[in-house]
């Protein structure tokens, strides 16, 4: 199993009325640590969409375990949590500076033609991206 971890400062405009930060965000940290774990493997998702395809959420879970407030760096932890014919689930911890879990979640995507929204099979499109999920998906089937 492979892990990205990236870094994010959480800027006062991320938080809410209360001083932490807003439930949201956390959706916006996930993308970004999805982006970083499909560059850390050697592939972009704008290759992706240059080439007509996109990668729609269809399933999300998150659990959210201990507020994070403005001035704190955030880890996002990113892996593939499985990957089959048509549907890959990514995970995600999201971890305060000291290893406290802030968060975990869980996100469900299919990959698509741009034209037609018709679900398509990662190993047709890019098998060298394919076979690289096989190897690092921590769910092995």
């Amino acid at each position: 199993m492979f892990i990205s971890e990236k870094e994010i400062e959480i800027r006062y405009a991320e938080t809410d009325q209360m001083g932490v930060v807003y439930h949201a965000n956390y959706l916006v940290w996930m993308e970004i640590g999805r982006t970083a774990l499909i560059q850390d493997l050697g592939f972009t998702y704008a290759g992706l969409e240059k080439e007509g395809y996109l990668s729609p959420v269809t399933d999300l879970s998150i659990q959210y375990k201990a507020a994070m407030r403005y001035g704190q760096v955030a880890t996002i932890r990113t892996w593939v949590e499985t990957h089959g014919r048509l549907r890959t689930t990514y995970g995600y911890e999201i971890l305060h500076e000291d290893g406290t879990v802030a968060a975990t979640a869980l996100s469900e995507h299919v990959l698509v033609k741009k034209d037609n929204f018709r679900p398509v099979s990662l190993s047709k499109v890019d098998p060298a991206w394919e076979a690289k999920y096989q190897e690092v998906k921590r769910v092995q089937v």
